[in-house]
């Protein structure tokens, strides 16, 4: 039996049980209050720290690396606040009304009502087509991740990591570190541009140690690491997937990897789906070229009664998500009449996470010209197979320079991922064909259902609709 709740007190909802959700729930604990956690996930820690499955006895150190002993303290953490909650696991946010979301678990569907509702919807990969990256073992690094976390296996027997960003050495060493080949780093950013960002990487000098840390762990594997690569292709057929990558390197000339998967990606970005949903506002950010909700200094949307933290709203790393989760907690309650104490301190360090951020953006930035120089028959929407040269055409012959247009007329975004792997490079190939500035081609809007819901969803929709059908282990939160 749930415990009893407070009729005054405020119904809070977090979306999301990675660093920012975590402490989020921990903050509106303490204060007193039993929030309502939906986790995705079967288990808490996100994406960066997902637990491994039951029955699997990896150690810490061997399945988080560097960031063993952060993941160690989010999922105790989370272990002694389970009591104090209620938990969603399995559970998806498909669709977000005013002061309700909408989630289903299986085929099961449930409206809950909330006062306050803090989403904290992490990053995913954000990616750059290549030539060939439709075959058969081309992953992103996270799904690269997903596979070596939740699985215990590797993408490949011998994976190729392409693209640039901290992600790319913190996912070649966790390969390294499980036992798996990593037959090469390919990386498009350069020595010379981490020298130049390295007075703002400074701002987190912990964070710039287990940087060089990952390098030492492919150095003492004998991984290959090749910066300032352009990506001419990744080779292979339907028959047999991917059987190598090709490069330019620095120098003009061209290296070929023999190999069995690759894991592709260019640092992350914001999963802003929820926040759009929920009718946040959005405005164009210069320094990362995408399209942001915005936030007061403490997390709070254009909404009242929303607030988004962690790198749903701005990527800052796991560290920074834990603050900024903590803080968009202490903004609900400080809104609900609830004083705590903290914010301003957690403001500072934040400063200083955004601060390093920059430093990463600069020192691993974005190929945004790569998307000029992509060959027509890339393929730049894998969902529905859609090419770069099909973008140009409608750019071209049907005037579309804006992406909903594009979207309209080329299917661009309209597959299962609804825009998260194409997005952004479809914007740019749109922008560069136009001529525009890639503000001016806007972005995709969102759509609910976020992610492909069952079939049978719909027959169940109605039957919930009746109370005594609601689903009890979040009855009593919606009441």
């Amino acid at each position: 039996m749930a415990a009893h709740r407070d009729v005054k007190q405020p119904k809070v909802i977090v979306i999301g049980a990675g660093p920012a959700g975590v402490r989020a729930a921990q903050a509106l604990v303490e204060a007193g209050l039993r929030p309502l956690v939906i986790d995705e996930g079967r288990r808490d820690g996100g994406q960066i720290y997902r637990r491994q499955p039951d029955g699997f006895s990896r150690s810490y150190a061997t399945l988080y690396g560097t960031e063993a002993a952060r993941a160690a303290s989010l999922h105790r953490d989370f272990d002694a606040l389970r009591s104090q909650i209620d938990y969603l696991p399995d559970t998806l946010v498909w669709n977000i009304g005013p002061k309700a979301v909408h989630v289903v678990s299986g085929t099961r569907h449930d409206e809950l009502a909330f006062d306050s509702l803090i989403i904290c919807s992490g990053a995913t990969d954000r990616l750059m087509p290549v030539p060939g990256w439709h075959h058969a073992g081309a992953f992103s690094l996270g799904g690269a991740q997903v596979a070596l976390k939740s699985q215990g296996c590797a993408v490949g027997a011998r994976t190729v990591v392409m693209g640039t960003g901290p992600l790319l050495y913190l996912v070649a060493a966790q390969y390294v570190k499980a036992g798996a080949t990593v037959s090469a780093v390919l990386d498009t950013s350069t020595f010379a541009q981490r020298v130049r960002a390295l007075p703002q990487l400074l701002a987190i000098p912990t964070a710039l140690r287990k940087g060089v840390a990952l390098m030492n762990v492919l150095r003492h594997a004998r991984v290959p690491v090749h910066r300032g690569v352009t990506p001419v292709a990744i080779d292979g057929s339907p028959e047999h997937g991917v059987t190598g990558v090709r490069v330019k390197l620095a120098n003009g000339a061209t290296l070929d990897v023999k190999c069995d998967a690759v894991a592709l990606g260019y640092h992350l970005r914001a999963e802003t789906q929820l926040a759009d949903l929920a009718g946040c506002e959005f405005r164009f950010d210069d320094a990362t070229q995408t399209w942001l909700p915005y936030i007061d200094a403490d997390g709070r949307s254009s909404v009242a009664g929303v607030y988004l933290a962690g790198d749903g709203a701005r990527v800052r790393g796991a560290d920074a998500a834990e603050r900024a989760g903590r803080l968009a907690a202490l903004a609900a309650l400080r809104d609900a009449g609830i004083e705590r104490e903290g914010a301003e301190g957690l403001r500072a360090e934040l400063a200083r996470y955004t601060r390093f951020a920059a430093g990463l953006r600069a020192a691993f930035p974005w190929p945004a010209r790569f998307a000029a120089t992509l060959p027509d028959d890339t393929i730049v929407c894998r969902c529905e197979a859609i090419t770069a040269g099909e973008l140009r055409r409608v750019v071209r012959d049907m005037g579309a320079q804006e992406a909903n247009r594009a979207k309209a007329f080329s299917r661009v975004g309209m597959g299962r991922c609804q825009g998260r792997f194409c997005a952004h490079a479809g914007a740019e190939v749109i922008a560069a064909e136009a001529r525009v500035p890639l503000e001016a081609v806007g972005r995709l809007r969102g759509q609910a259902p976020v992610k492909p819901l069952p079939m049978a969803l719909e027959s169940t929709c109605a039957a919930q609709r009746d109370p005594e059908e609601a689903n009890t282990r979040a009855q009593e939160f919606s009441e």
